[in-house]
């Protein structure tokens, strides 16, 4: 049993779509923090812990191709061996991340430059999956639609450099395994190129994928899981997941959807970008829940564990800086949230993460000062889910309590 008791007791803690056959029941949800997890506090060992114990079901981890193979032919993988083997001893799936051209695959330029020559990303790609034959997702590249992450910052480029020769290196070298192309940031910024003219871009250079993988961020801080999206621009955020899901099975048909990025940065500490930790953990249980609704998404990656030290940099942690927890540490464990209410008829699903199989739940009210049980105890799928209707109007409090572990999700106000 994954005991959320220890990640608390370490840190300390604070406290759409509608069903079809074609939805997500084994969506996978995870988290990526490479920093933190090859060099953060404590040992790897630990780190790894805690993501267990947090409930994780895969993590995402990048290997930088610059930094491995500096010199042709010689190549040095050292902390992704550590990582990826520590990740494998406690049961947990990796989705890789491939990415960063060496200087000299890429005329000395810097690493998001292309290679010259596609042979050569396809011999690296081709060694990665022969030397961690476990991994069975890999992504190629990251947000290349971003001028900062690749050069030239055109769809042909890569798939025909990057995408098309990696696809054939990794199923030739290594069974069963699935490789995600697009990985695209949810606009294309300046110089850049927006999510639906990749797709686009992509579909006409004849790219060659498994599923199609895609960031889905907010684009402002007033924009929810579900509403504030932009309906008529090219850019695809989780308030507009319709369009990426209309886009792909365009291009690809019945493609599946890997969203490997994703959060919403706090304030405090950033007073310009965040929402409340409140917030942060009401968006990311309504986000994992649009995700296990939503046709052919399998895969909902939070990015971060913890804030990073520069308040200009990411702060879409679980945790401070400081190793405080906020309220989605327990959401991502715990998450609960509404899935609609006419009148006094309002539905919600949850998780219960931690665990495996079957997990013992109560959901609570709030009434006259009290935590009281809805009903009585009771089990979740075998995936950890649950559907609750309840009769509460606008105002009604509810938590999940997972008595296992005698802890509760953040409180949700039905709306």
């Amino acid at each position: 049993m994954r005991r959320l008791t220890l990640v608390l007791a370490v840190f300390g803690a604070m406290l759409a779509f509608s069903g079809t056959a074609s939805a997500s029941p084994y969506a996978q949800f995870g988290i990526q923090d490479d920093a933190w997890l090859a060099y953060g506090p404590g040992t790897l060992e630990t780190r790894i812990a805690t993501l267990d114990e947090l409930g994780v079901d895969i993590v995402r981890f990048t290997i930088n191709w610059h930094e491995v193979e500096q010199r042709r032919g010689v190549r040095q993988w050292g902390i992704a061996d550590a990582v990826l083997q520590g990740l494998r001893a406690k049961k947990i799936p990796a989705v890789v991340t491939l990415y960063g051209t060496p200087r000299w695959a890429n005329g000395g330029r810097s690493p998001n430059w292309a290679p010259t020559s596609g042979a050569t990303f396809a011999s690296f790609a081709a060694a990665a999956a022969r030397r961690y034959p476990y991994v069975k997702k890999w992504l190629i590249w990251n947000e290349p639609n971003q001028r900062r992450w690749l050069r030239p910052t055109s769809p042909r480029t890569y798939v025909k450099q990057l995408l098309n020769p990696a696809f054939t290196a990794i199923h030739r070298a290594s069974g069963g395994t699935k490789v995600a192309g697009g990985v695209t940031a949810p606009r294309g910024s300046t110089g850049g190129v927006s999510p639906v003219d990749w797709i686009r871009g992509m579909r006409v250079a004849g790219a060659k994928l498994d599923a199609y993988a895609h960031h889905p961020y907010p684009l402002s801080r007033f924009d929810t899981p579900s509403a504030g999206g932009c309906t008529h621009c090219t850019t695809i955020t989780m308030a507009t997941l319709e369009r990426l899901l209309s886009e792909v099975k365009r291009a690809w048909g019945g493609k599946r959807i890997w969203l490997t990025e994703y959060g919403y940065q706090t304030n405090p500490p950033d007073r310009a970008l965040g929402v409340s930790p409140a917030l942060q953990a009401r968006y990311l249980a309504e986000a994992a829940q649009r995700v296990q609704a939503a046709p052919r998404v399998d895969m909902l990656i939070h990015y971060l564990f913890k804030d990073e030290p520069e308040v200009g940099r990411w702060q879409s942690g679980l945790m401070t800086n400081g190793g405080a927890a906020k309220p989605s540490l327990r959401a991502f464990s715990l998450p609960l949230a509404q899935v609609s209410r006419r009148g006094m008829r309002t539905v919600l699903w949850g998780q219960v993460r931690p665990g495996d199989g079957r997990q013992r739940y109560s959901l609570q009210q709030l009434r006259g000062g009290k935590w009281r049980a809805v009903g009585a105890t009771r089990l979740t799928s075998s995936r950890g889910s649950l559907t609750r209707v309840v009769r509460a109007g606008q105002g009604a409090k509810f938590r999940l309590w997972y008595p296992a572990d005698r802890l509760a999700s953040p409180l949700l106000t039905v709306r």
